[in-house]
């Protein structure tokens, strides 16, 4: 049966490959917070051990969000790892150091530019695809990443 919600199938496959995009790379991002919160290193170990932990969850519902919208439109949501890093904009590298402060500024600019991709999507998938669901979807999780920057760059002033 076939998926009707008044959006073309033509808009919903274009919208669905980008937020396929945005799937990887907030698996990326949750990868990234994770290995900060297993391998940190340093005085403020158990503090930001609990931080990292704070927010690789808050990550964790995001990605189900975005896949379980890519299925509402009645796209299978890419779920391997060869497929997250085919899609993704980020990178799965460090700079190797576990202390935090280099953590938080990696995770920082990643989250930066998870937020200047959803921006760059918010009104082509209202204007041109006709699907503001997802555009006002996208928008509340820019507001979610721009919280989450908020707070980790909250530790580097």
């Amino acid at each position: 049966m076939g998926t009707i919600i008044g959006i073309t199938e033509q808009n919903r496959k274009a919208v669905a490959i980008e937020l396929s995009k945005l799937l990887a790379d907030e698996f990326v991002l949750y990868t990234k917070t994770r290995n900060a919160h297993w391998n940190v290193e340093g005085p403020d170990f158990h503090a930001m051990h609990l931080f990292f932990e704070g927010q690789y969850e808050q990550l964790d519902g995001i990605m189900d969000g975005v896949a379980e919208r890519i299925r509402t439109l009645g796209h299978y949501a890419p779920a391997t790892l060869k497929d997250f890093l085919a899609l993704t904009h980020l990178t799965e590298r460090t700079n190797g150091k576990n202390d935090s402060l280099s953590f938080i500024k990696e995770l920082l600019e990643d989250h930066e530019s998870v937020i200047e991709f959803i921006r760059g999507n918010i009104e082509p998938f209202a204007a041109k695809y006709h699907d503001y669901g997802t555009s006002d979807y996208i928008t509340g999780l820019m507001e979610s990443h721009e919280k989450l920057t908020w707070i980790l760059r909250s530790h580097l002033d």
